[in-house]
């Protein structure tokens, strides 16, 4: 059970190589059945690290190579349940792909397995080196699934995409740079140690490479003014493919909370949460922003698109509101919103099918083929991910409005959400209308949804009622988390005294 940490990015690895050769390489039938085999086996080791890290975080030194030159991966209960979310996630997209999106193109199955490495890497990973390299994985992975099975939209849609990334990534080897020279470290809990005692000349360009970070994690999480790639993005991309995205900004949500909180957080000296006065605008602004782009989107996939930016919005506020209370409606949320996001683009996806030429478009079309199933669906995706009561999304939401303590705090989040979540409210009614009800002729369709692209839905929109139903143990763990992360330190300062004598 000591290697359980690193199997999370060692399963992926091996299955997604494994299936690049003889005799997986050769036939789609079995790279199905080793990649649902692999993603069971998945989840079950990322819910026995999750039951694992529940009474300490669990440290792994790659190698036996001692920080904070070695590497180590941390596994608290944050960074656990991540990775657990993002294979109950994959495994919702995967079951959804086998109807055959995953046959549309070549190595749908290993960039799939890639791509969740590069993702689980970055939740575990104990320093930002590394983290670099695992959003380069994952980034990679995801450039190649965007445009799986071709098409214009997609091609166009990619160069941005990866220009974009590509310029994010070189504005992330000069964060760390600077970084590196002036703390002398890159791995976080030492960079914590190290930078309550900066120099002022070395705190102006610490305060100048944690900026830079931001900038690069904000083009990660979608924030503004850096959202503008994501709609389109997610839109065009295959539903398997755009749903497996809905976890892509929650790694760059993760990375500022590691970096921005805990190792520029409280003990930072006068570097203390010195990105905290940057978010709180820009997550304000991105959840505004997106609330127009979901009221103007002209398709059911972009409007989604702009959901997701308003859940990364969202989850900033959690962060920067600086409280325990809103970390644990922070973790709430993002469980619920990852999950029903995904489902959503699922979906869309079959309506758009049934809908024929007009696909997912608010126009006109001929009845869908299993019309009352989608529309029930529909409804209940939609009262989640507006947080009506009673599923999940009420909850999060109201957690968040109870995390606000100051007025001023209160002044900000409580109408951006409530304002929010009233259009977004008035944008899914008006969606739901224009899909199920805006009807020429009385044929429907014949072309109907396969049995397993329904179960994934249903699977990944299981977990709304199921955060109500346990609403009291999760955020009872979320509550764990919190304290857990105060105390992770403590965890690797005996490794880093090691190294250091």
């Amino acid at each position: 059970m000591q290697h359980l940490p690193i199997l999370p990015i060692l399963i992926p690895l091996l299955t997604g190589t494994l299936m690049l050769l003889p005799p997986l390489g050769g036939g789609i039938r079995r790279q199905r059945i080793t990649n649902v085999i692999a993603m069971v086996v998945l989840m079950i080791v990322a819910f026995a690290l999750l039951q694992q890290s529940l009474s300490q975080s669990q440290i792994y030194v790659l190698g036996d190579w001692q920080p904070p030159f070695g590497i180590i991966l941390v596994a608290d209960r944050l960074s656990a349940l991540l990775v657990l979310l993002t294979s109950v996630l994959a495994f919702g997209a995967l079951l959804y792909s086998l109807a055959g999106d995953d046959n549309k193109g070549k190595y749908f199955h290993t960039l799939f397995m890639y791509q969740l490495m590069g993702i689980n890497g970055a939740f575990l990973t104990g320093d930002i080196f590394n983290l670099f390299v695992f959003f380069e994985v994952l980034l990679i992975a995801s450039y190649a699934l965007l445009i799986h099975g071709g098409g214009k939209q997609k091609t166009q849609a990619s160069v941005h995409y990866v220009s974009l990334n590509l310029i994010g990534s070189a504005f992330f080897l000069f964060a760390l740079a600077i970084l590196y020279g002036t703390l002398g470290s890159l791995n976080m809990a030492d960079m914590a140690l190290r930078v309550a005692n900066l120099t002022p000349s070395a705190r102006i360009l610490a305060h100048a490479g944690v900026l830079l970070l931001l900038l690069v994690f904000g083009l990660k999480t979608a924030m503004l003014p850096l959202q503008f790639w994501l709609p389109r993005t997610y839109s065009v991309a295959s539903a398997p493919v755009a749903a497996l995205f809905a976890i892509m900004t929650k790694v760059g949500i993760y990375a500022i909370f590691r970096v921005h909180t805990v190792v520029f957080g409280a003990g930072a000296g006068e570097l203390a949460f010195v990105a905290v006065p940057w978010i709180w605008p820009l997550a304000i602004g991105t959840i505004v922003v997106a609330t127009v782009g979901v009221l103007a989107a002209p398709t059911l996939r972009l409007l989604i698109a702009n959901l997701v930016l308003i859940s990364a919005g969202t989850l900033l506020l959690a962060i920067v509101l600086l409280n325990p209370q809103a970390f644990i409606a922070g973790l709430y949320y993002l469980v619920h919103t990852t999950l029903v996001t995904g489902a959503l683009f699922l979906l869309a996806d079959l309506i758009g099918t049934q809908r024929g030429q007009a696909s997912d478009r608010f126009v006109v079309s001929r009845p869908m083929a299993q019309a009352p199933l989608l529309g029930a669906l529909f409804m209940v995706a939609a009262v989640t991910v507006v947080g009506l009561p009673p599923l999940s999304g009420f909850i999060g939401k109201a957690l968040l409005l109870e995390a606000a303590e100051t007025p001023a705090q209160m002044a900000w989040v409580w109408p951006t959400i409530l304002i929010s979540s009233l259009l977004v409210l008035v944008a899914l009614s008006r969606a739901g209308t224009n899909l199920f009800w805006h009807l020429s002729g009385s044929k429907p369709g014949t072309e109907k949804a396969a049995p397993v692209q329904l179960a994934a839905v249903i699977f990944l929109l299981a977990a709304s009622p199921l955060l109500v139903i346990f609403g009291g143990p999760a955020t009872d763990f979320a509550a764990g988390a919190v304290s857990q992360m105060e105390a992770i330190y403590p965890d690797v300062l005996p490794l880093l005294e090691g190294a250091h004598r």
